[in-house]
This record gives C-alpha cells, sequence and structure tokens, in this order.
C-alpha cells in the first residue's frame, strides 16, 4: 500500500487537519482519550517562497506560490476521565527536522503562559490548563535506543523525599509540563518489536519503507490495527493529492537550502574557534 511520507511538513499536516486521525494520533501518544479537539489561534508556521518566486524577487509573503512549512501546532484538548468527568488541557505537537528547532522548542512554552486565554477552561474560568508538549524530531539528540520517551515531574515533599501522589491537582498539574519525544531517527532500529500501540502507530514514519520516490513509502496494511488504518487511509489521500506531492518537492528545495546553511555555519563556527586557538 503506497502512502505519502509523513516525515513531510505538508503531509503530517494534511494528517492533523482530519480531526478523528489528530484525535487517535494523539491519544496513543498520550494514552489518554481524546474526545474533542480545537486548534487555537497560536499556530506557527514559516512562510519561505518558492526557488522561482525568489529568483523574480517578488515578496514572499504577496505570492499564492508561498511555501508553507508547519513547525508546530497549538491544540486545546478535551480528555476523558473515569465516571465520565474531563479535563482540558493545551497540546503543542511540534515536529522539527534541524537541531536549530531546539532553540524554538524552548521560546514557545512562555507564549502560553503569557496568554490569559489559555489559562482556563473553556467557560470554566478559574481552573488552571496543564501543557502536554509532543515533539518530533528527525535529527540525533544523544539517546538511542528509544523511540519514544516520556518525560513527567514527580512531586515530591522537600523534607522527606516522599513521592507524592497527587495527580489531579489542577494548581500543581498547571505549573509544569508533561512531554513526549519521538525520534523518528531510532523508529526503524527498534519499530519491529511493536511492543505496544505506540510503537506500531510510529512505523508510518518508519523511513525503511521508503521506495525509489522519497515522497512515498510502501507499508502493509495488514501490519497496522484497524484504529491505525484510518490514519493510513488519511496518508493514502495524501499520496494521491497532486498539491500535496507538488509541495514535497517544494520542501525538499527548502531542506537542501536549510543544509547548506547550517552546514556554512558549522564551518565557520570550526573556523573561528581553530583562528582563537594558541599557536
Amino acid at each position: 500500500m503506497y502512502i505519502a511520507n509523513p516525515i513531510y511538513d505538508v503531509v503530517f499536516k494534511y494528517m492533523m487537519e482530519d480531526e478523528k486521525v489528530a484525535k487517535l494520533f494523539l491519544s496513543i501518544i498520550i494514552e489518554e482519550e481524546v474526545v474533542e479537539l480545537a486548534y487555537s489561534d497560536q499556530e506557527r508556521i514559516i512562510r519561505h517562497p518558492t526557488p522561482e518566486k525568489k529568483k523574480e524577487g517578488n515578496d514572499a509573503g504577496n505570492n499564492e506560490d508561498t511555501f508553507f512549512t508547519v513547525c508546530r501546532f497549538d491544540l486545546f484538548a478535551k480528555i476523558a476521565l473515569e465516571g465520565g468527568d474531563f479535563k482540558v488541557v493545551v497540546i503543542e505537537l511540534q515536529k522539527a527536522k534541524s537541531v536549530l528547532d531546539i532553540v524554538k522548542f524552548q521560546c514557545y512554552p512562555g507564549l502560553y503562559y503569557q496568554n490569559r486565554k489559555n489559562t482556563y477552561k473553556f467557560g470554566y474560568e478559574g481552573d488552571a490548563r496543564q501543557i502536554y508538549r509532543i515533539f518530533l524530531i528527525s535529527h540525533e539528540i544523544d539517546v538511542s535506543g528509544y523511540p519514544a520517551i516520556k518525560v513527567e515531574n514527580q512531586i515530591e515533599d522537600v523534607s522527606t523525599g516522599e513521592i507524592l501522589n497527587v495527580p489531579d491537582n489542577e494548581f500543581i498539574t498547571s505549573l509544569y509540563h508533561l512531554s513526549w519525544i519521538i525520534q523518528i531517527k531510532q523508529i526503524n532500529q527498534h519499530i519491529q518489536r511493536r511492543r505496544n500501540d505506540l510503537e506500531k502507530l510510529l512505523s508510518i514514519f518508519d523511513q525503511e519503507n521508503v521506495t525509489k520516490n522519497p515522497h512515498i513509502l510502501d507499508v502493509e496494511d495488514e501490519d497496522f490495527s484497524e484504529a491505525c488504518r484510518t490514519i493510513m487511509r488519511r496518508l493514502r489521500m495524501a499520496f494521491e493529492s497532486e498539491d500535496i506531492r507538488k509541495e514535497m518537492e517544494l520542501e525538499d528545495d527548502y531542506m537542501k537550502e536549510l543544509q547548506e546553511k547550517e552546514k556554512l555555519v558549522a564551518e565557520q563556527a570550526k573556523s573561528i574557534q581553530e583562528g582563537a586557538m594558541p599557536h
């Protein structure tokens, strides 16, 4: 079965625009049932002109051929709890191909804490929201052997060191965020184990399935659960879209430029360091 490669931002964005698919994708990662989603008005994107428009010298922000690469999604998620209750959290979903995006990851949380409307449930003033942060990264972070990592703070008694079990305290949970890190390059090394639903889901990013065309993955439909096949059908639709195929080509051009810039910056830094060393 051919599907579009979701490592491309345009494909991943197309996948997440389907609410049913997005709820399923997020639910599997955070291991909680997302029953309702709403995108905020703070979605961050990078505008980048196509090579043709750059040659013409046109303003990238004033033409229809501008290429958009989505870096992050900000969502409000309604999550089901036991007993029929629910909670509302903010989910920051960020996808990065470059190590330079780490700087952006460090800057974004403050924007949410500064925005008053992001600190309350829909229609319920006084209830603080916890922030969930999900990172999908394509570069190495020196934590090998783990395709998916969860980072969770502990609450403890300062005097005794006793770990306190107060996970539903709204005041405390609103003061810190939970994080999940998905290492795309680690997936193809460990996905054969498929130990849980998350590792099965992550195989949609397995670049071992790339065909001769890097935009296309060839996957076996029976390798996925019925729930995950909903996501596969969405990626199949992306594969069949001519517009998305064109944007993937533009994204290739953008990434090539970015890699060349990163290489130049690294060479300049090395030159400066060598020049500063005593002889």
